[in-house]
C-alpha cells in the first residue's frame, strides 16, 4: 500500500482545513453585554463566555445569527428572550431552524447541560402517527449541525426516556431527521429508558432509568445523505438505532452502548468504542455492509456465543479488538448461509489473533495479505491512514475526514454483489445465469475512471462438488450454470465469484437430480382393518427407491367423500400408511388419499381409498383416545398434525384458525384468513428440532371432544420458546399464550393458564391462572414472574373437582441470581363445569417470537 503525499504536505493540508473551519466561526471583534456579566459556564475547566450576541469558546469568538444559535438550559426565560438567537431549551431552538448550505450550515451550539427532547415527567403515553412509531422530535433541515461546546461528550446530553410499552405505544424514537449534511459532534444522544442518566457535572440533573426491563428504545432516524457523528456517545439498549437510515454515514471516535438489533447497518465506524450488552448488535446490514476501522468491542453480557448480525449481512472489521470473557465464540450471524461473505484483517480477541465465524469458515475472508486491504487503510510515512475517502466518496467526492490527497486508492470496490443469493436447479430442467458486480461501499458502482485494483471476476465451485454442475459461457461478470447431478440425492453447495484483489461473493446452490415420472401402483390398493388400525395397502413400482408417497387421512360424512376433513398427514418423506381409529371417528367414513412419490419424482395422481361403511364402536380397539385406568387420553407430537386452516367447531375435531381476542384490541394487528395460521417445521434459536409453530399472529388451536359431560381433566404441553432469554414474546404489547382446559370451544368459556410478556422484566414472563367467560378473560391469581419459559419447558394444567392448578418448569439450566421464580406452581378454587375442550391461543408476533409446540397430552377422568 503506497502513500502518495509526504507527511509534511499532509500536515499542511490539515492546517489549511483547520483555518477554513475556523473562518466560518470566528469574528474578530467581540460584542459584550453587561446583562450577562454573571454568566458562568457549567464546566469551569472548559469555559464558555456568553456575551448575548456572541460567545467565546476555545479562544474563538462566535457571532450568533440566523444560522448560528446558542442553547443553554441554565438561562432563564427573560434573559433568553432578550436575544433573538439564544434559547434555553432544545425545543425552542429547533423551532427556529433554517436550511443551511455546505459552506454555511445551520449550527446549533449546545452549552453543557441535559436537554430533554421529550418531557420525561409527563404521565402521558405517546403514540405514533400515520402508522409510524412515536417521535420526540421530527426535524427537517438541510446541512444541520448539532455541536456540543465541550471536549467531553458526556457534558452535553440530548435525552429522552421512553420505549415500547414504557411511556409509549411503539418503538419510541428521540429524533427523526430529514435533510442532507447532518452533523452531530461533542455530545451524548441517549434514550435513558433502560439506562441510568449519570451527569457528572451536576449530579442533580441525572435521572434513574424508567425501567430495568429492557425494551425497544430508539435514538434517531435520519433521511438523507452525508451524515457525520464525531465524538458522540450513543446510549440505549435494545434497538438503539443511532442515526439510522442515511445513504452514507460516518461515526468518528464515537462511543455506543446497546444490546441487540441496535446499530446502523451501512455505517462506517472509525476509532469507535462499543459496549455490547446483548448478543447481536445488528439485525442485519445493507448497502454493502457495515465497516469498522480501528474499533474496540467490549462484550458486557453473559452470552457464550456472540455474533454481529441476527440475519446474514456483510460486515468488515479492520484492526479491531474484541474484549470478552474466556471461551466465548464470536461469529458473523445467528443463521449462517453459504452465500455470506464477511471480511476481517488485524482482528484480535483479548489480544490474540482470532478468526471470526470459524464454525462456518467459508463465510470469512481474511484479507491481511490481500490487495483489497487498500480499500480500507494505507500506511503513509509510517502512519496508518484509514481510507474513509474510498468508502464514503460516493459519486460526489465526499471526503469527511480530509484524507483524499493522502491515499492512493479512491475507487476501489468493497463488495462483490451477485444477482441472487440462493438457487435451486434440477438436472435436465435448464440452466441459470449468475452475474456479479463489484460495488463500492454504500451500494455505489465503480466510477468510470479506471479502478484502483484488478476487478476481473472469476468463478469456482466449492471443492468436491465440481461434477454437480457445468460452468460455461463466461462473459466477464456472468456465467451459465448447468446442473449435472446424476445421483439420487440433492447436492447442496456454493458457487463463488472472486476477484484478484480479494473480493468474494457466493450463491448457495441446491442441485437436484433429474425428475423421474412418479411410480405406478402395482396390483390392488385397498384399506384393511385390524385391531382398531386402518392400513392403506398398496404397492408401487419404485425401482429400488424409497417410498415417499404423501398419504393423507380424512374423515368423511359419507362414502362419497363429502365433508372430507384431514386428520393425519405425511411429513418428512415418510408415508403415513396406517391410521388408528378413535372414539372421535365414530359415525364417519375414513378415507386415505395416496399421492405416489419417491425421492426423484413429484407426487403423482392421487388414489382415494374409502371405507365402505361408517366407523362403529366395535372398530376402535386400543386407540389414541383410549379408556385406561378410568381415563381417556389424547396424545400427539404434532408430526402428522394437519396445519391447514379448519375454522369449523365440530365434536371430535381440532379447530385450526386465527383469532384476535378482545383484550388485544388496543394493539393494531390482524392476520390473513387466506393463509394458514400454523406450520410444522424446523425451529431456530431456542426452538430445537421440529414442531408446530405459529405462522401468523393470533394463531389458535381448539379441540372439541365428542359430545358429553366431562369431569376432571389434565393437560401437559411441552414447548420450546424461540426466545432464549426467558421473555417468551416479541414485546409486552398484549403478547401471550393461553393454554386452556375444561373449555367450551363454542362459547369460549372455561379455565386456563396465561403466559404473557411483562413490562416488569426483560428476561421473564408472567404466569397467571385465568377464567374465560364468553371470551372475556379474568385473572384468578396474581401474576408470578418467572424465568422458566425457555427451551424444554413443560406446562402442566389440571382440574380436580373445584381446584385448578398449574405447574411449569424447564430442563434448561437457569441462572441462580435472577431473584425470580425458576418453577411456577399456581392454584385457585373455581366452579366446576362439564366442558371437556382444550385450546391454545397465541397472540405474539411470529418468526423470532414464536413458541414451538412439541408434544401435547390431554387426559379426561370420568364423566362430570
Amino acid at each position: 500500500m503506497m502513500c502518495v503525499w509526504p507527511v509534511a504536505v499532509r500536515m499542511f493540508r490539515r492546517f489549511m482545513t483547520f483555518l477554513a473551519v475556523t473562518a466560518l466561526l470566528v469574528t474578530v471583534i467581540p460584542v459584550f453585554s453587561a446583562d450577562y456579566k454573571a454568566y458562568r459556564s457549567l464546566d469551569s475547566s472548559d469555559p464558555i463566555i456568553f456575551l448575548g450576541d456572541s460567545i467565546i469558546y476555545g479562544g474563538r469568538t462566535i457571532t450568533l445569527g440566523e444560522r448560528t444559535i446558542f442553547v443553554d438550559p441554565r438561562l432563564d426565560n427573560a434573559l433568553a428572550d432578550n436575544y433573538r438567537y439564544v434559547y434555553n431549551s432544545i425545543r425552542d431552538a429547533v423551532a427556529h431552524l433554517v436550511d443551511g448550505t455546505e459552506n454555511d450550515p445551520m449550527r446549533v451550539l449546545f452549552a453543557p447541560g441535559v436537554y430533554w427532547v421529550d418531557d420525561p415527567d409527563t404521565p402521558a403515553v405517546v403514540t405514533g402517527k400515520y402508522g409510524r412509531e412515536p417521535f420526540g422530535m421530527v426535524i427537517r433541515c438541510e446541512n444541520l449541525h448539532f455541536i456540543g461546546l465541550t471536549r467531553d461528550a458526556r457534558n452535553v446530553v440530548l435525552a429522552s426516556q421512553r420505549g415500547q410499552t414504557q411511556g409509549a405505544v411503539g418503538n419510541f424514537t428521540m429524533f427523526d431527521f430529514h435533510g442532507d449534511g447532518l452533523r452531530v459532534s461533542n455530545l451524548t444522544m441517549g434514550n435513558f429508558c433502560n439506562v441510568d442518566l449519570d451527569f457528572h457535572l451536576l449530579p442533580s440533573l441525572g435521572r434513574k432509568k424508567r425501567s430495568a426491563t429492557i425494551t425497544q428504545a430508539h435514538v434517531a432516524y435520519c433521511h438523507g445523505d452525508r451524515v457525520v457523528a464525531r465524538n458522540v456517545r450513543f446510549i440505549s439498549r435494545l434497538n438503539m438505532n443511532p442515526l439510522n437510515g442515511a445513504r452514507r454515514i460516518l461515526f468518528d471516535r464515537c462511543h455506543m452502548e446497546c444490546t441487540d438489533d441496535a446499530l446502523t447497518g451501512n455505517g462506517v465506524y472509525l476509532k469507535c468504542t462499543l459496549s455490547l450488552y446483548g448478543q447481536k448488535p445488528f439485525y442485519t446490514t445493507h448497502r454493502c455492509g457495515a465497516v469498522f476501522l480501528d474499533c474496540d468491542f467490549t462484550a458486557g453480557g453473559s452470552n457464550r456465543d456472540m455474533v454481529f448480525c441476527k440475519a446474514p449481512g456483510q460486515v468488515t472489521l479492520v484492526n479491531c479488538r474484541y474484549h470478552t470473557g474466556d471461551s466465548v465464540y464470536v461469529g458473523w450471524t445467528n443463521y449462517p448461509e453459504t452465500w455470506q461473505r464477511c471480511y476481517q484483517a488485524g482482528f484480535t480477541m483479548n489480544g490474540n489473533p482470532y478468526k471470526i465465524g470459524a464454525r462456518n469458515p467459508e463465510n470469512t475472508v481474511e484479507m491481511d495479505d490481500l490487495p483489497l486491504l487498500s480499500a480500507f487503510y494505507e500506511v503513509c510515512g509510517g502512519d496508518t491512514v484509514y481510507n474513509v475517502y474510498n468508502l464514503l466518496r460516493g459519486d460526489d467526492d465526499w471526503d469527511p475526514t480530509g484524507i483524499r490527497g493522502m491515499v492512493g486508492c479512491g475507487n476501489m470496490g468493497t463488495a462483490l454483489v451477485l444477482n441472487r443469493k440462493m438457487a435451486s436447479i434440477v438436472t435436465g430442467g435448464g440452466s441459470i445465469c449468475l452475474s456479479a458486480e463489484v460495488m463500492r461501499h454504500g451500494g455505489y458502482e465503480l466510477l468510470k475512471e479506471s479502478s484502483d485494483s484488478n476487478e476481473n471476476i472469476h468463478w469456482r465451485v466449492r471443492p468436491g462438488f465440481e461434477d454437480m454442475v457445468e460452468l460455461s459461457s463466461y462473459d466477464g461478470d456472468s456465467i451459465t450454470v448447468t446442473p449435472r447431478n446424476n445421483t439420487d440425492e440433492t447436492a447442496v453447495f456454493y458457487i463463488e465469484a472472486y476477484t484478484d484483489c480479494g473480493l468474494r461473493g457466493a450463491v448457495g446452490v441446491s442441485v437436484s437430480p433429474s425428475v423421474l415420472p412418479p411410480p405406478d401402483f402395482v396390483g390392488n390398493t385397498r384399506l384393511t382393518m385390524k385391531g382398531g388400525m386402518l392400513v392403506a395397502d398398496y404397492t408401487l413400482g419404485l425401482c429400488g427407491r424409497k417410498d415417499e408417497s404423501l398419504v393423507t387421512w380424512y374423515r368423511c360424512v359419507d362414502g362419497r367423500k363429502n365433508g372430507a376433513i384431514p386428520v393425519k398427514v405425511s411429513r418428512g418423506r415418510v408415508p403415513e400408511r396406517s391410521y388408528r381409529l378413535t372414539t372421535a371417528d365414530n359415525g364417519y367414513f375414513i378415507m386415505a388419499r395416496i399421492e405416489p412419490k419417491h425421492r426423484r419424482s413429484e407426487a403423482g395422481n392421487a388414489v382415494d381409498l374409502i371405507m365402505k361403511r361408517a366407523v362403529k364402536p366395535s372398530d376402535f380397539g386400543e386407540t389414541d383416545i383410549s379408556r385406561t385406568g378410568g381415563s381417556d387420553i389424547y396424545e400427539t407430537d404434532f408430526r402428522t398434525f394437519p396445519t391447514v386452516n379448519q375454522v369449523r367447531v365440530i365434536p371430535g375435531f381440532w379447530t385450526v384458525d386465527g383469532y384476535k381476542p378482545a383484550d388485544t384490541a388496543e394493539f393494531p394487528w390482524t392476520f390473513d384468513t387466506d393463509k394458514d395460521m400454523w406450520a410444522y417445521g424446523r425451529g431456530f434459536n431456542g426452538a430445537v428440532g421440529e414442531g408446530l409453530l405459529q405462522a401468523q399472529r393470533g394463531a389458535r388451536l381448539m379441540y372439541t371432544p365428542v359430545n358429553g359431560h366431562y369431569g376432571d381433566m389434565s393437560l401437559t404441553l411441552q414447548v420450546d420458546p424461540t426466545k432464549t432469554a426467558g421473555q417468551g414474546f416479541g414485546s409486552a404489547t398484549g403478547q401471550y399464550m393461553d393454554i386452556c382446559l375444561k373449555f367450551d370451544t363454542r362459547t369460549l368459556t372455561g379455565y386456563g393458564l396465561r403466559i404473557i410478556r411483562t413490562v416488569k422484566h426483560a428476561k421473564a414472563v408472567d404466569f397467571m391462572l385465568v377464567e374465560y367467560a364468553g371470551g372475556t378473560v379474568t385473572p384468578l391469581t396474581d401474576p408470578v414472574s418467572a424465568i422458566c419459559y425457555r427451551t424444554g419447558c413443560t406446562i402442566e394444567l389440571r382440574m380436580r373437582g373445584g381446584s385448578l392448578a398449574a405447574h411449569v418448569e424447564t430442563s434448561t439450566v437457569l441462572p441462580s441470581n435472577s431473584g425470580l421464580a425458576t418453577v411456577v406452581d399456581l392454584s385457585a378454587t373455581v366452579t366446576p363445569n362439564a366442558f371437556g375442550g382444550a385450546a391454545i391461543q397465541h397472540t405474539g408476533t411470529c418468526g423470532e417470537s414464536t413458541t414451538m409446540l412439541h408434544r401435547l397430552k390431554i387426559e379426561w377422568f370420568g364423566p362430570g
